[in-house]
């Protein structure tokens, strides 16, 4: 129980990420702009993780670190996908 629900509550916030990236790419907007959603995704887990560590503590921080630790590989998926090239259909 203490694994899956911040595993469980990432899931929403980083498919939410992961399609902003895949839209942004198909949009053919600019690099930065693509990588926002990943950059974002990895302040917000940073900030989660120090709250959780230094203001609230405990278990109920454990649970705030374990959910900033489930956003991290939501964020690189992203990055992945909007700094990939997309191939030229000939």
């Amino acid at each position: 129980m203490m694994l899956g629900v911040p595993l469980l509550v990432a899931c929403v916030p980083g498919m939410l990420v992961v399609f902003l990236a895949w839209w942004f790419r198909k949009l053919h907007l600019s690099l930065f702009i693509r990588l926002l959603p990943g950059i974002l995704t990895v302040v917000t887990s940073i900030i989660l993780f120090y709250i959780g560590f230094v203001n609230i503590r405990g278990f109920e921080g454990a649970g705030y670190g374990m959910l900033a630790f489930f956003l991290l590989p939501f964020a690189i998926a992203a990055s992945v996908i909007a700094s990939k090239n997309r191939r030229v259909q000939s």
